[in-house]
C-alpha cells in the first residue's frame, strides 16, 4: 500500500512568542483572500494555506491570541508583535496559516484568490489567477 507523501513545515510570529511545526499528508494551496476584513487584520491581502487542525502543533504559543473577527469565524496574532498568523472557521477541522509566517523554503503555490469584489483600489489582482468573486471556495480547493 502506497503512503502519501508526508510534508513538514515551521513557522512563527515576527518576535517568536509563537511557533508552530506542520505535518500534513495533505495542505490546501495557498489562497489570497481580499475581503474587507482580511485587509484589515493583514494590513493587505491576506494569503494563506490550510491544514486540518490536527496537523499543526504548537511548539510556542506564548503570546497567541484569538479573537472572533466574525460569527463564523477567529483569528490567530501574536499579542507581542502584532503578527497575523491563524484563520479558523468554528465548525471546520482545519486551519488556515498565514504563507508568509512560514520558514523557507515552502514549496507552496498560490492557486486562487477570493473574496475579489472586495478587493482594495489601490492594487490589481494578480494576471492569470483564478479568482471567486466571493468566499465560496471551489471543490479542488477543499481538503478531504
Amino acid at each position: 500500500m502506497a503512503h502519501a507523501e508526508t510534508i513538514d513545515l515551521a513557522g512563527s510570529c515576527a518576535c517568536g512568542g509563537v511557533t508552530f511545526q506542520i505535518e500534513a499528508s495533505e495542505i490546501r494551496p495557498v489562497l489570497e483572500c481580499h475581503c474587507h476584513t482580511c485587509r484589515k487584520t493583514s494590513g493587505h491581502v491576506w494569503a494563506a494555506f490550510a491544514v486540518h487542525r490536527h496537523d499543526l502543533t504548537f511548539t510556542c504559543d506564548d503570546t497567541l491570541r484569538w479573537f472572533d473577527s466574525s460569527t463564523i469565524a477567529r483569528r490567530g496574532f501574536c499579542s507581542n508583535c502584532g503578527s497575523s498568523l491563524f484563520y479558523e472557521k468554528f465548525d471546520h477541522d482545519q486551519i488556515s496559516v498565514a504563507a508568509g509566517v512560514l520558514n523557507a523554503p515552502t514549496g507552496l503555490i498560490c492557486a486562487g484568490a477570493i473574496c475579489t469584489d472586495e478587493a482594495g483600489d489601490y492594487y490589481a489582482l494578480a494576471p492569470g489567477l483564478t479568482t471567486v468573486a466571493d468566499a465560496t471556495l471551489r471543490a479542488e480547493w477543499a481538503l478531504a
